[in-house]
This record gives structure tokens, C-alpha cells and sequence, in this order.
């Protein structure tokens, strides 16, 4: 990897984290943030339900966590947990959230109802993992029994018994885990090997990895098909998505994209695929049942992310430096008119909120986020969280 692409990868890591973290709390792909989320983007997750009037976003560089009330439209007291917390998981009921904290090797449970963090739970290998650009991913399996945590600098997943709050042994896998992805039937994780360019199963009733399975360079982001047949993997470095039938651990050709494939998202039934070319300021969708990829179209400037809405029918992507929305018809791939973001947002990624009405992007450079209304296309709020809001959960 050249000095630029490095560069480009630290500038990005944390949106790829948040994709496969957050953007999937509309869609039902991928390894999520939210348990109670569609999916992403986003699926082994659960869908959130209307009760989630609650936001939890995830301020990396404050070193906290800053429930915004959806109702009310209003920021409350942040909540401190470790340094430098990068994911957040809510268990399917709504009422805890885990939240990763890279800086410090732990994982903070966080009561969404009382809004107090209890003890934090160590994970990988304290010191090795203190890197700031490196914060863990994380995900829940869908009966909320589980929670694997990719600890990037220690190369291993750490599973936590979410009833007693404990760590298990940790589980090697390849190099740098960048995320991970549990299949909708609980029984396997995927994780994504940065620097191995693999992509390492897990069985989640025995904790065991299996062989790792080669994808292109860079592995940045996944999503699994609703039905979990498939796994899509977006590959950075080779600006390719590979696809991986899950029952047999099997790699099918890889799918040429545009430059930089850094987000993607499955559309809840299951046939297509649009795919976020950071690099080449387009998406480009791929066909589920033919792993075709059709003609790219332009969406604005740096797309960081993107969401798919409960129904399906539309696609939302989140433009960093355009500041923009940018609708898309799933069906035909038109793209509208851009909603703006109006001027200081540098956005890195959007989530949908529970009721579906609502858009939340995350304006990690201005340290707010920003509420919109779907419908309507009108900015509803912009409240200020904490410095480098990165990840958010729904909870009660």
C-alpha cells in the first residue's frame, strides 16, 4: 500500500467501521451497531423498534457517549467511557448498549434506560491495541447472546457473555480485523483481515475459527444477503466486492467496482447490492442473483456511506465533502436531487433512524450530527455531541 492509499486509509477507517457498524441500521446486512437495527448498513441484526427514541453516539475523541433524544430533538449529558470508543452494539431489547473503546483495550456497557456506563470488560491485549486510528468493531449475534469484538491490533476476536458481562479466551484470526459479520442465523461470524486480505469464519457455538478464506486487497467492508446465503465483501485496495457463499466458506469471482469501495449495502429483498466508490464519487450496483455489477452512477463528492431504507425502495448516501443525501430509486438506480447538509458538515456516515422517517449523519469534523426528515427533504436539528462522533446505537 502506497503512502497516499495509507493516508486515504486513516482518513477512512472510521467510516468503514461506522458502515459496517451503523449505516446497516436501515438494512438487514452486515455487522451492525445496533442489534435492534435492520443492517449497515446490516441480516444478522434485528430490526429497531418505533420504543428506540434514543440515539447513542459514539465520540471518539472526547472519550464518550451522547444520548440525543429523538423525540425531543435534544442532546443530553454525554457519558464517559474508554479512550478513543469507535463501535457501539445495542442488545435486541433496547435497554443495554456495549460500547468498543480502542484506546483503552475495554468494552463499556452502557444502561440506555438510567444512561450510566457500568464496568468496563477488557478485551485483546490492553497496551498493543492503543492506537488511535485502530478503534474496534464489533457485533452482536441476533439473540443477543453474544458479542464478538475484532481487536485490530492483536488479531483476535474477543467474544463477551452479554448476560454476566465477561470476556471468553480471545480467538486468533488474520491480520488487523477490521470488522466482523454474523450471519442472520447466529451461527457464524466473519471477519474481515485487513492486512491478510482473508476473511476468517467463525462458529459461534464453539467458538473456533475456521480456514480463512481469500478475498482482494484490503478487505474494508462486508454485508450478508437478508436470507444469509451470501457474504459481500468490499475490497479497498482492489476496488472489487467478493462474494462468499457462506454455507461453504466458497469465494466467487471477485466483482470489479469503482475506486476504493469503502461501504455497501444489501437491499432487504435480497437482490441487489449498491456499493460506495469513495474514490471515484459514484456507487455501483450489483445484480444478487448473476454477482453482475451494472454501469456506475455518480451520487457527488467523497461518498462515505449509505443506508437503505425499511421498504427497500430507496438508497441514501452520505458525500463527505459534497455534504449532501443523495437519493437513489433501488429499482432503477435514479439518483434525485441532493439534500444539503448546509455548509460546515463533513459527514462520514448516516444511519436511519428507528421509525424510518429520519436520517442521522454523523459530522465528525464539526462534532454534531444532523437530523433530517425524509419526506420533507428539511433539516430538523444539528446538535452538538462530542469531538469525532464516529458510531451510533438505538436504544430505550
Amino acid at each position: 500500500m502506497s503512502s497516499t492509499e495509507r493516508a486515504r486509509f486513516r482518513g477512512r477507517v472510521v467510516v468503514a467501521l461506522t458502515t459496517v457498524a451503523v449505516a446497516l441500521l436501515s438494512g438487514p446486512v452486515g455487522a451492525s451497531v445496533d442489534s435492534g437495527s435492520s443492517p449497515p448498513a446490516v441480516v444478522p441484526m434485528h430490526r429497531a423498534a418505533p420504543t428506540r427514541h434514543f440515539a447513542f453516539v459514539v465520540n471518539r475523541m472526547s472519550g464518550t457517549v451522547t444520548p440525543v433524544n429523538l423525540r425531543t430533538r435534544k442532546a443530553m449529558r454525554a457519558i464517559p467511557v474508554g479512550k478513543r470508543p469507535g463501535a457501539i452494539v445495542v442488545t435486541p431489547d433496547g435497554r443495554t448498549a456495549f460500547v468498543a473503546n480502542g484506546g483503552s483495550g475495554t468494552v463499556t456497557p452502557i444502561d440506555t434506560v438510567t444512561r450510566r456506563a457500568m464496568a468496563a470488560i477488557r478485551v485483546g491485549r490492553g497496551p498493543t491495541i492503543n492506537d488511535p486510528n485502530q478503534p474496534h468493531s464489533m457485533a452482536i449475534a441476533p439473540n443477543g447472546r453474544t458479542i464478538f469484538v475484532a481487536n485490530a491490533r492483536s488479531d483476535t476476536v474477543t467474544p463477551i457473555d452479554v448476560a454476566t458481562r465477561t470476556a471468553k479466551p480471545a480467538i486468533a484470526v488474520g491480520g488487523h480485523p477490521l470488522a466482523v459479520v454474523i450471519t442472520p442465523d447466529g451461527g457464524t461470524a466473519f471477519v474481515l483481515d485487513w492486512s491478510a486480505h482473508s476473511v476468517t469464519p467463525i462458529d459461534v457455538a464453539t467458538d473456533t475459527a475456521g480456514a480463512p478464506i481469500p478475498v482482494g486487497s484490503y478487505p474494508f467492508a462486508a454485508a450478508l444477503t437478508p436470507s444469509g446465503s451470501t457474504l459481500y465483501v468490499a475490497n479497498y485496495g482492489s476496488n472489487t466486492v467478493t462474494p462468499i457463499t457462506t454455507a461453504t466458506d466458497h469465494a466467487g469471482p471477485a466483482i470489479r467496482v469503482g475506486h476504493a469501495p469503502d461501504a455497501l449495502a444489501v437491499t432487504p429483498n435480497g437482490r441487489k447490492v449498491f456499493v460506495v466508490d469513495a474514490d471515484s464519487d459514484t456507487v455501483t450496483p450489483i445484480t444478487v442473483a448473476t454477482n453482475r455489477a451494472h454501469r456506475r452512477f455518480r451520487v457527488g463528492y467523497t461518498p462515505a456511506d449509505i443506508a437503505i431504507s425499511r421498504s427497500g425502495t430507496t438508497a441514501y448516501v452520505v458525500t463527505t465533502i459534497g455534504q449532501t443525501i443523495r437519493p437513489i430509486t433501488t429499482k432503477t438506480n435514479r439518483v434525485h436531487r441532493a439534500i444539503s447538509l448546509r455548509g460546515y458538515p463533513y459527514a462520514t456516515a448516516i444511519a436511519l433512524t428507528p421509525t424510518g422517517q429520519q436520517a442521522l449523519t454523523l459530522d465528525t469534523y464539526s462534532g454534531r450530527v444532523t437530523l433530517v426528515d425524509l419526506h420533507s427533504h428539511a433539516i430538523l436539528a444539528k446538535l452538538p455531541t462530542g469531538s469525532s462522533p464516529v458510531a451510533v446505537g438505538f436504544g430505550r
